[in-house]
């Protein structure tokens, strides 16, 4: 391997994907939704990209582990069991695999991901 071999996610040339979750998964809001994907590893186990939300709150179901870093707004991520996390520029955080609840963006929502898809 060599330097060459490096990915700058400053030089990926991706399409910006547009997207809401589905229906049944959205409890309030219109949570429009756009993603660039950068990266994903031959295997398809480990994906880096760029994410945003429009305010909005919907359920979501962790099988992958996501390390994620907000560029941008606030949102607020609860557990099953109602315990909350409220996320904003800056803040840096990993999601496990296995967790369930929901996201709700607050004010548009711009975040780095990093993904492990535990298989």
């Amino acid at each position: 391997m060599s330097a060459f071999t490096i990915i700058d996610l400053a030089e990926v040339q991706t399409a910006l994907e547009h997207y809401q979750p589905a229906e049944e998964k959205i409890l309030s809001g219109n949570p429009q939704q756009s993603v660039k994907d950068a990266y994903t590893s031959p295997c398809g186990q480990f994906m880096v990209g760029e994410w945003s939300g429009e305010p909005g709150c919907w359920k979501v179901n962790y099988s992958e582990y996501e390390y994620c870093e907000i560029l941008e707004g606030e949102s607020i991520i609860t557990d099953a069991e109602g315990q909350q996390k409220r996320v904003v520029t800056g803040d840096r955080f990993v999601i496990p695999a296995g967790f369930s609840g929901t996201w709700e963006v607050i004010s548009r929502c711009r975040k780095v991901y990093v993904i492990f898809e535990a298989k």
